[in-house]
């Protein structure tokens, strides 16, 4: 049975907060041509993010995706950018903003035959040439599933491999396009045989319909394949056109997932209302180093 209408809970007010941070940030991400996740994703967060804790997942290849996902904002479409400077952009950006965790993410690019993953391992190693003391956190599509575009990314040695699932198995064809639940968890594993020394991670958005049954099974598919890093959040309903929320699971409902994340045996797990695959991603790699 959908659910029409599902009156938004007070836990998830958003505290705007434009401050100099803020427009300062957004005024360097338009001269510098350069798109995030923050923006095109309609997160709720950018405002904690960008005006508080100055930072910012960088959107690399371009603002349309080759996909149309029906939980995702992103502007859908055929792809006619591809900036080979952008990975420079990106890094003095990083540099100007003094960030010591940067997440690096893109739209899916079907069209391409490596699905982006040069670009991407590029932005990696200008990122490091310029700020060699700033960690780097990647999060790309399931590039096609080819191995090839995966080990061109993992040469570039990122600190943390982050691939999203997204949501439970059974809804996967439902909220997903193009991607399988299958693949994606190959994803994962594969990173970690290319490399086992780095972190993997994913996320699960929450609200979609699944049942807590069904999120104890994704815990233990993506364990089952290495993962060591989950985050869950709850699904907000971008625009009419995109999926309904079907409930708005309480705080104290992530709290408890977090704590069977936990036990599962995940090395550190986000869980709450308004937390996003980079919420706090720079308090994850230091929890993760502290595991190590």
């Amino acid at each position: 049975m959908t659910v029409e209408h599902v009156r938004k809970p007070d836990w998830l007010k958003i505290k705007l907060n434009t401050n100099e941070q803020y427009t300062g940030l957004k005024k360097m991400m338009r001269e510098k041509k350069l798109h995030t996740v923050c923006e095109e994703a309609k997160c709720p967060n950018i405002h904690e993010c960008w005006a508080v804790r100055r930072t910012a997942t960088f959107m690399i290849l371009g603002s349309v995706c080759t996909r149309a996902c029906r939980f995702c904002a992103v502007q859908t479409g055929l792809p006619t950018e591809l900036d080979l400077v952008e990975p420079e952009r990106v890094a003095e950006s990083v540099e100007q903003m003094g960030l010591k965790h940067v997440v690096i993410t893109a739209v899916a690019r079907d069209d391409l035959k490596d699905g982006g993953a040069s670009v991407f391992a590029e932005t990696v190693r200008a990122v490091r040439r310029r700020n060699p003391f700033c960690s780097v956190e990647v999060l790309p599509s399931d590039m096609n599933g080819e191995y090839e575009n995966l080990k061109i990314l993992m040469d570039a040695r990122p600190d943390i491999l982050n691939h999203n699932i997204e949501t439970v198995k059974r809804l996967t064809p439902k909220v997903r396009a193009r991607a399988t639940y299958e693949r994606s968890l190959e994803f994962l594993r594969r990173s970690k045989e290319i490399n086992p020394n780095i972190p993997t991670k994913s996320s699960i958005m929450i609200g979609l319909g699944e049942t807590r049954e069904e999120i104890m099974e994704a815990m233990d598919d993506l364990r089952a394949n290495n993962v060591d890093i989950i985050t869950i959040g709850q699904y907000l309903q971008p625009t009419k056109q995109h999926l309904k929320v079907q409930k708005y699971w309480s705080p104290q409902e992530f709290n408890e997932l977090k704590e069977i994340a936990m036990q599962k045996g995940f090395s550190h797990c986000e869980a709450g209302p308004l937390v996003r695959s980079s919420y706090h991603a720079d308090e994850q790699v230091n929890a993760i180093k502290m595991n190590v």
